[in-house]
């Protein structure tokens, strides 16, 4: 009962967590179908060898998967070094968790120490279950707005204070998906069709997070975008 109340304190209910946990369960890419079992964060092994995300959008979250044993397909290269990175490979499967909380944005997987997440009362834990016992853990746990945390919308004069940190601005004109064998066999003059037709926007991302659309322009021979669309709502991600 305390998960479940805490979890929609937090912005995030225990079906929506569920729900994540299944769609990430059905992408992983570990050959044997498994089943996330509600579990608790003090069961977990290796949480400081997790793979990370954050999802912002109408809900946000915390994501969070440990393997205990990689997929085969993240092979070792001649000097050691994976040809293909663990997050790579489970960036598919956070996307897929991340699509059933609504419209929003899911940053880069990253490798990273999820034990506090795992261990917070606030977080959903899901013990990925297969034929051959536990294969590894799922942890999501809902973020509250700025507004929630604080209690006060009026925030102006707060942001005045921090309005001087530069953050990461990103300029995406499209995406596509493709086969590890595919990108392995790319060379020069290849061309990689995105998933966008020629004049669509381009999207505006702040440190990940999509905050506009725009057109690409050229300025004094270089590449910008000019502003089309200022996205101020979760609605507007839709």
């Amino acid at each position: 009962m305390s998960m479940t109340s805490t979890a929609h304190a937090s912005g995030l209910s225990l079906g929506q967590a569920q729900a994540a946990a299944e769609a990430l369960a059905r992408a992983l890419p570990t050959g044997a179908p498994l089943t996330p079992l509600l579990s608790q964060g003090s069961d977990v092994q290796d949480a400081a060898r997790a793979v990370v995300a954050t999802f912002v959008g109408a809900v946000s979250a915390d994501l969070a998967v440990v393997l205990l044993e990689a997929p085969q397909l993240v092979d070792e290269g001649a000097d050691g070094a994976p040809v293909v990175a663990l997050q790579d490979v489970l960036q598919p499967a956070l996307e897929a968790a991340s699509d059933t909380l609504g419209a929003g944005v899911l940053d880069d997987a990253r490798p990273d120490d999820a034990s506090e997440l795992f261990a917070d009362p606030a977080t959903s834990v899901f013990a990925l279950s297969g034929l051959s016992g536990v294969a590894g853990w799922f942890a999501v746990r809902g973020r509250a707005s700025v507004a929630e945390r604080t209690g006060n919308s009026a925030l102006g004069g707060k942001l005045a204070r921090i309005s001087n940190v530069e953050m990461a601005l990103t300029v995406e004109i499209g995406r596509t998906r493709m086969a590890v064998r595919d990108v392995l066999a790319m060379e020069p003059g290849a061309v990689i069709e995105l998933d966008r037709s020629a004049g669509s926007p381009a999207d505006v991302l702040l440190n990940g997070r999509l905050i506009a659309h725009g057109e690409i322009v050229v300025v004094d021979q270089d590449y910008a975008v000019r502003i089309t669309k200022i996205l101020d709502t979760a609605e507007d991600l839709d």
